[in-house]
């Protein structure tokens, strides 16, 4: 007699059917969080590990650990499970030996102020050259009664200017075009003779310096003075202090008009000063010795810079119109290459 197998066949959907529930089950569970995927944490000590160390130099609390990385986890069956290994940011090498960029000096500048008159103006100074040896050109001591130096102290800039190589690479030339700009503004003449105190600026420096002097063979065509002190006007003080403490000058022209010659500094004269008014004599057609009318000169520029160890002159253009610009040319060479 054949047996039947329907019982086992119904035994067998069944447990096709409960295996099935049991899957879906799973899937849906996971979907709902019942079964997390797991996620790599940070490690939480062990109460039977090590205390927890220091944390690292470079972990700033609150921020994400930027100092350590995360190390593989550790066999299956360790006591310690995943842990992480600090890692040191190594501290930044020295810096190299600092590198200094040498800017050279630029050949002129200008205009440079270096005071004020009693006016407000600028006194204004123009440099050319580097060199070790400083020379100066000082024009317009009288303004604009002498207005002839100041227009040659400004030919002389514009030629060196365009001609630079005329400055020796020894030599540093300073030309300052006016002193007494002042008077320069008030008057071509002589009511432009003198700065807004009233005073003679060349017969205000600390050398040889007078309250008054015998008027009747010098200058006296409108009043004038020597200043309360020797020294008081700034215009003198900006030029002094330039000369000694800024730029220690060894050679100076003064330019003056007109006519009389070039006076050395020095009373008596300043043996260095008399050399460079024979040196410049030689090029040109100014005399030396200078024309003697008897006047008795106080507190002049180049006494004062001669007792300061400078070579100094007066150098008086022939009139009060002209600049003689190309005597001047050969007079400016012999300045530049003159040596004690």
């Amino acid at each position: 007699m054949r047996r039947s197998h329907r019982p086992l066949l119904g035994i067998l959907i069944f447990v096709w059917f409960l295996a099935l529930l049991l899957a879906g089950g799973l899937i849906g569970a996971s979907s709902l969080g019942v079964f997390a995927v797991p996620t790599l944490a940070l490690p939480t000590p062990h109460a039977t590990g090590p205390a927890p160390g220091p944390l690292p130099p470079t972990w700033t609390p609150g921020a994400p650990p930027e100092a350590i990385d995360e190390a593989p986890p550790t066999p299956a069956g360790s006591a310690s499970g995943p842990h992480f290994e600090p890692t040191f940011t190594p501290a930044e090498p020295f810096p190299p030996n600092p590198t200094f960029i040498f800017t050279p000096v630029p050949f002129s500048d200008g205009p440079i102020v270096i005071g004020t008159s009693v006016g407000g103006r600028p006194i204004e100074v123009y440099r050319f050259g580097t060199g070790p040896v400083h020379r100066m050109i000082v024009a317009g001591i009288h303004g604009g009664y002498e207005w002839n130096t100041t227009a040659l102290a400004d030919e002389l800039i514009t030629h060196i200017q365009a001609n630079p190589d005329i400055i020796p690479h020894t030599v540093t030339l300073y030309i300052l075009r006016t002193l007494n700009p002042d008077g320069l503004v008030r008057a071509l003449g002589v009511a432009g003779r003198v700065n807004n105190h009233g005073v003679d600026l060349n017969r205000n420096f600390p050398v040889n310096w007078a309250d008054d002097w015998n008027r009747t063979l010098c200058w006296n065509y409108t009043p004038t003075s020597s200043g309360t002190g020797p020294g008081s006007e700034p215009e003198t003080q900006a030029l002094i202090d330039f000369v000694t403490t800024q730029t220690r000058v060894t050679a100076l022209i003064s330019y003056h008009s007109a006519a009389l010659g070039i006076f050395p500094g020095g009373d008596p004269p300043h043996e260095p000063s008399v050399k460079l008014a024979e040196a410049l004599a030689a090029v040109s057609t100014y005399p030396y010795p200078p024309l003697d009318i008897g006047c008795v000169y106080t507190g002049t520029l180049p006494d004062w810079a001669a007792a300061e160890g400078i070579a100094s002159v007066d150098l008086e253009l022939h009139t009060h119109v002209f600049t003689d610009f190309e005597e001047n040319l050969e007079i400016l060479e012999a300045f530049l290459e003159w040596r004690r």
